[in-house]
């Protein structure tokens, strides 16, 4: 496995060797690779949601597997411990500035939108490297970005964890043909936030109810960030 981590404007500037290079990024935006998206038979983009930065990436959180960084190295280990043979590559991906959870911008689209744009960049190269299925994986905030990217996006999955909601009222309303699975932990705080819409505040319905047309994960007993 190759694993090289650099800052990242959500550019895939080319591969030597097997080694993904990318771009010089400003602010708290980053990228990390794991694998080689050339010989990959899969592909994940790890989209994450509020409260991470450059310092929370790869660390400074009571569990590591949370972080971006973390959970892309679980997610490899996993798919080595079921399929020994398998080449999977997969991205930790922090292309846009995650808001802060206590703060107004995590109730709007603003950030997300922006985060849309790269995130779609993102895929865009993924593909000028590979025809091997992408699959996002989404958690909180970061099923926003997602959300908002998804309009035409060539990927073949998106997993939304702990999703405050995706703009739309129904999973047909996002526009994709790509297929959509939504989960939440038992102990997930966020199933006690009210899946409304009011103006630009708030996200309206929430996918893992079965009238909103997700594939529903069983995401077992954990919190919001487990």
């Amino acid at each position: 496995m190759v694993v090289r981590s650099v800052f990242a404007a959500v550019s895939l500037a080319g591969v030597v060797g097997g080694l993904t290079l990318l771009t010089p990024a400003p602010r708290d935006r980053m990228i990390q690779v794991f694998g080689d998206l050339v010989t990959a038979d899969r592909v994940a983009v790890v989209v994450p949601g509020s409260d991470v930065t450059r310092a929370t990436f790869d660390g400074g959180r009571r569990k590591p597997h949370s972080t971006p960084a973390g959970a892309a190295r679980t997610l490899m280990a996993e798919a080595h411990a079921i399929h020994p043979a398998a080449r999977p590559a997969v991205i930790a991906w922090l292309g846009y500035d995650s808001p802060r959870t206590f703060s107004l911008a995590v109730a709007t689209q603003d950030a997300a939108t922006e985060g849309a744009e790269s995130l779609r960049r993102t895929v865009a190269e993924i593909r000028g490297r590979t025809r091997a299925p992408v699959t996002l994986l989404c958690h909180s905030y970061g099923s926003v970005v997602c959300a908002k990217a998804l309009r035409g996006l060539p990927v073949d999955d998106v997993a939304v964890v702990g999703s405050p909601g995706l703009g739309v009222a129904h999973a047909s309303d996002l526009g994709s043909p790509a297929r959509l699975w939504a989960g939440r932990g038992a102990k997930d705080w966020m199933r006690f936030v009210p899946s409304v819409r009011f103006g630009t505040l708030g996200f309206g319905a929430d996918p893992v109810r079965p009238s909103f047309g997700a594939r529903i994960i069983a995401a077992g007993p954990g919190g919001h960030s487990d």
